[in-house]
């Protein structure tokens, strides 16, 4: 049974180039895998790409008929479908966050890394049972990724939003948020698979998008919104690495936004 590291999903014999974050990047460049523990883990990280239309939920498809079916008019949609009660991925706001801005934080690459592979200095080790199979999941921790967490839920609403399964990312982040800053988890069933890649539809939470930001190491992960992302690099073992510190004064002043497209757009400003 082959060992490897625990990568995202990339299609065959495609070669997709690195994003830019919003600080200097400090990891190598990621390795690729081809273990078949890949269907356990993230999505596809398409780097980089191109935004394409939504994905058309089979409950909100529209017609292409010249200029109406527009991508904005879909968000809208599916955006007043998710105020029906019961239809959002979130549940009503807790009163400990009534105001604050809701962020979206992915796992993989951008708060932990994880490896089949046994790792010397690794953080946590997780069992993950696999077709009936006992498997170790060896996870390091980003560094200041404590530090980070404890500050962002102090600040927002925040909410875990993961690709992978839960079998493995609920007893990771079980470990990992020992301060309960993640009012709630997300899985891959809670994304849209859309050409390939499992989407993270910011649409489908419930949550006024002006005060939606999402942080992921993927464009792909938030093609739907590259207009709510704070990106970031992908993380896998420099220990010197500094991303998560940098992003607490981004996410101080963000915080205070009352609208999330307007505080991006002033922090892009040179």
């Amino acid at each position: 049974m082959e060992s490897s590291v625990i990568c995202q999903v990339q299609k065959e014999d495609t070669v997709l180039p690195s994003k830019q974050g919003l600080v200097k990047k400090s990891s190598p460049t990621k390795p690729q895998s081809r273990s078949i523990f890949k269907a356990l883990f993230c999505c596809l990280r398409a780097q980089n790409a191109p935004q394409p239309p939504p994905c058309q939920d089979h409950l909100l498809q529209t017609e292409e008929n010249g200029s109406v079916a527009k991508s904005d008019l879909l968000q809208t949609l599916r955006y007043q479908y998710c105020q029906i009660p019961g239809t959002c991925l979130l549940p009503e706001v807790t009163l400990q966050d009534q105001g604050k801005v809701c962020v979206v934080i992915d796992l993989d690459e951008t708060l932990v890394h994880s490896s089949f592979k046994p790792i010397s200095n690794a953080d946590f080790i997780v069992p993950v049972e696999i077709e009936g199979t006992t498997h170790q999941v060896y996870v390091l921790k980003r560094p200041h990724v404590d530090e980070f967490l404890r500050r962002m839920g102090e600040l927002f609403e925040c909410v875990l939003f993961t690709a992978s399964l839960a079998k493995y990312a609920d007893p990771v982040t079980d470990l990992l948020d020992k301060h309960g800053v993640f009012r709630v988890r997300l899985f891959r069933e809670s994304c849209v698979f859309h050409q390939g890649c499992y989407v993270k539809d910011l649409s489908r939470l419930g949550r006024d998008l002006g005060r939606t930001l999402i942080l992921d190491n993927s464009p792909a992960s938030y093609i739907f919104h590259p207009e709510n992302a704070v990106p970031v690099v992908s993380w896998f073992d420099d220990l010197e690495d500094v991303e998560l510190l940098n992003l607490i004064p981004v996410f101080e002043e963000l915080s205070q936004a009352e609208n999330v497209y307007t505080g991006l757009a002033q922090l892009r400003t040179p």
